[in-house]
């Protein structure tokens, strides 16, 4: 097997899993619109990664047994300062799986990973196509 045949598979294996985590996104968005509850969020803390200039908010919402829940975007949310206040949809059942609810972030979470799966599956048939 050759380095390039290795490095094919590999973008392949991304693409198909930044696939695989765009639909469950799709999926759990759709759960949110239907069955979700919804609160508002506020930003309670900015997480700063070791070498990285970009931060991850915090958002803390109460739930509707009364209980403080803090969730992280799963994708890194820009405009959103501590203090922000946010409208967040949850399940009951599984109040960590917040998302914020906007538009703008609805759509950036699933575009952006969709995105992702396809720039790696698109180099893979690129490669394939050149040999």
């Amino acid at each position: 097997m050759t380095g390039e045949t290795v490095g094919i598979g590999l973008a392949v294996l991304v693409g198909l899993v930044g696939l695989w985590a765009s639909a469950r996104e799709a999926r759990l968005q759709m759960r949110l619109s239907r069955y979700g509850l919804h609160a508002e969020g506020v930003v309670v803390d900015q997480e700063h990664e070791t070498g990285d200039d970009s931060s991850t908010p915090v958002i803390e919402f109460i739930d509707r047994q009364g209980r403080p829940v803090r969730f992280r975007p799963p994708t890194t949310a820009t405009g959103l300062d501590l203090g922000t206040h946010v409208p967040v949809a949850y399940l009951p059942e599984r109040p960590e799986s917040a998302r914020v609810f906007t538009w703008k972030y609805r759509l950036h979470q699933i575009v952006g990973l969709f995105l992702f799966a396809m720039m790696f599956l698109g180099t893979a048939a690129g490669c394939l196509l050149a040999r």
